[in-house]
């Protein structure tokens, strides 16, 4: 959970640096701006899409297994065609 925290408030500060360098008209501070917002925002979707399946997998370990051996069988399938 504190990884997630974390996420938004370096993509808050992220965002502040970006209407920092619109204000003082610096094109480099809105790159980097702009730069640690967006990758704090996909930080944050994965960690919550990695515990949306864990949480869906604690719930129903059965279906979890068996799309873990269908994801095995088609890496597989894949890797063993020549």
């Amino acid at each position: 959970m504190s990884g997630k925290i974390e996420d938004k408030v370096k993509e808050a500060a992220g965002a502040v640096q970006e209407q920092w360098g619109a204000a003082t008209g610096s094109s480099e501070h809105q790159a980097k701006g702009a730069a640690r917002r967006y990758t704090n925002q996909a930080s944050y979707a994965a960690r919550d899409a990695a515990e949306c399946i864990k949480d869906q997998v604690q719930s129903n370990p059965v279906a979890g297994l068996a799309i873990a051996a269908g994801v095995g069988v088609f890496i597989g399938f894949l890797l063993g065609r020549k």
